[in-house]
């Protein structure tokens, strides 16, 4: 294989699940990523945690594990070593409130986008990738390894650059992705930081009220709730609840001292305005009235 200028990593979280879903990468120079995995094992060691996930986040164990892989990540994102880019869509809107919706084909137009808002427009236009995604995904990655195996220059180009529900893209034409290797997360703990992103991003837009209700525990400063949470009986955090807030209260305040122009109170749900930013959440919105999720087929 020629040589490999850039690795991402990627996770999903809820993808057919809830009502906000979304995928996070974590792109950097293949260079760097030794040092990365390394530090993220060391930190998890450290904590006798074998692995982060943010399903499993309720004891103070993993919320540490959490809170120092959010400073190292944003640390290395400071410093120009690595991009976090998390999309979050909403099944509820214009696009995706429709009959029959194949969640599956919208996950794979969802990878397009982020692949083309990341990797196309975020690094060096001759960079080359090798993608590592989660191995447990909807998504059938052999079939995509496969596209990627053709040399052939006279393979038809499609419009809407997917056919049939399927996964027809030109990965190696459009992003310069070389290889495709699914991982299982519990040995790659930058697959366990994206998961960490991902799940801090749908979290904060689907329990924003829950985050509201136990802010006032995490700070001595009293602020004014953008809810009546205080007195909502309706509202009965549970452990996870906790430390998973406690882990966004601590991001939050994290982002804002580095001025990294991440919202969070703002808009109800973490989110950033400017995708140039080296940490960017960014909610898919409906481009046009004829912008809809793909339907499955009828047999």
């Amino acid at each position: 294989m020629s040589y490999i200028s850039h690795v991402a990593f990627s996770d999903e979280s809820h993808h057919n699940i809830g009502r906000f879903r979304g995928i996070s990468m974590i792109s950097l120079k293949s260079e760097h990523r030794k040092l990365i995995h390394d530090k993220l094992q060391s930190l998890l060691a450290s904590e006798g945690v074998k692995e982060f996930k943010w399903t499993r986040t309720r004891s103070i164990k993993e919320r540490n594990v959490g809170i120092q892989f959010l400073n190292e990540s944003v640390r290395y994102a400071l410093k120009g070593m690595i991009r976090i880019g998390v999309l979050v869509w909403d099944i509820e809107d214009s696009r995706h409130k429709i009959r029959d919706r194949d969640d599956v084909a919208n996950l794979q137009r969802m990878y397009y986008h982020i692949f083309k808002n990341v990797l196309s427009k975020r690094w060096p236009d001759n960079s080359s990738w090798i993608l590592y995604p989660d191995q447990n995904t909807a998504i059938d990655w052999d079939t995509i390894e496969d596209i990627l195996d053709i040399k052939s220059s006279n393979i038809e180009t499609y419009s809407d650059l997917f056919t049939n529900g399927k996964f027809k893209l030109r990965l190696r034409k459009e992003f310069n992705i070389r290889e495709i290797v699914p991982c299982d997360s519990k040995h790659e703990p930058i697959i366990q930081l994206c998961d960490l992103y991902a799940g801090m991003a749908i979290y904060s837009r689907d329990s924003y009220k829950i985050y509201c209700h136990l802010e006032q525990t995490f700070t001595t400063v009293k602020q004014l709730p953008l809810f009546d949470v205080e007195n909502d009986n309706s509202i009965k955090p549970s452990r996870a609840d906790k430390e998973r807030c406690r882990l966004i209260f601590e991001f939050n305040k994290l982002c804002k001292s580095k001025k990294l122009g991440v919202s969070l109170e703002t808009f109800q749900g973490l989110r950033t305005r400017g995708p140039s930013n080296p940490i960017n959440f960014w909610w898919y919105e409906p481009q046009h009235y004829l912008d809809k999720a793909p339907i499955k087929e009828k047999c």
